[in-house]
């Protein structure tokens, strides 16, 4: 599977469709090709997209061509890595973090949704 197949592309016509409407977990990687922090955790991103294939949905959002979705959450910073379940935030960090810390995320919220 591709990459551009494992880490969607959202813009802002899609992404009420593709996270806010979606009750899976979502990562939404809110980034801008300018930034050379994004560029560092990009193949985290694609490395989780593969390991958490067919349980959790991976997503990219740009910024700078997604304004109006990137200040309805109130992203300042990038990257930011969002987590989303039925379309509402349950977590994230900002800035380049190890891949082990987001894969505690996303572990942490499957396994919380699991317990539910």
């Amino acid at each position: 599977m591709s990459i551009e197949q494992r880490v969607l592309t959202l813009t802002d016509e899609n992404f009420a469709e593709e996270v806010e409407n979606d009750p899976r977990l979502t990562v939404v990687d809110f980034w801008a090709p300018w930034c050379g922090p994004c560029r560092l955790i990009a193949p985290v991103i694609e490395r989780l997209a593969e390991t958490y294939a067919g349980r959790v949905k991976f997503t990219k959002l740009n910024v700078d061509e997604a304004p109006a979705t990137g200040s309805a959450y109130g992203i300042r910073s990038i990257p930011t890595i969002g987590l989303f379940r039925d379309g509402v935030p349950v977590g994230g960090v900002v800035g380049v973090v190890p891949e082990s810390r987001l894969a505690a995320l996303i572990d942490e919220q499957l396994t919380y949704h699991e317990v539910e």
